[in-house]
């Protein structure tokens, strides 16, 4: 699959749980993660945005899990966005362990842009930096 953007890393014996595989809540930070530095290989600063009075939200995130992941496991994400209407786009993001390629999450995440009083608003030139 090709994606427009794609992020390595190496699980952390900390992020695993009990069982030794990587606690399910981790991988919501992988995805965040990555999201934020697709932003800025884009041109886009989340933490100026907020300081800008407009907040990039997410409002639906779905997650499929298929494979575990486990200590010192090396995989990547691979990310997709595109627009869902005028005011939410999505990314898809999928997990893939690098040792054979095994897709590992598979993830939807719905967000959008919100102004200082909380209504959606896209900043202008928002989406032209993102989309290619």
């Amino acid at each position: 699959m090709s994606y427009q953007y794609r992020l390595d890393f190496k699980v952390r014996d900390y992020e695993c749980d009990l069982q030794g595989i990587v606690n399910n809540a981790v991988y919501q930070n992988y995805l965040e993660h990555c999201r934020h530095e697709f932003l800025l290989d884009r041109g886009v600063d989340f933490a100026a945005l907020s300081r800008d009075g407009i907040n990039l939200v997410v409002v639906r995130a779905e997650l499929d899990y298929k494979r575990s992941l486990t200590s010192q496991d090396e995989f990547y994400i691979g990310l997709n966005m595109s627009m869902m209407d005028r005011v939410r786009f999505v990314f898809e993001q999928s997990v893939i362990r690098q040792s054979d390629s095994t897709l590992c999450l598979q993830a939807r995440i719905v967000a959008t842009a919100l102004n200082e009083r909380g209504r959606p608003k896209i900043p202008k030139g928002f989406i032209e930096q993102l989309t290619p």
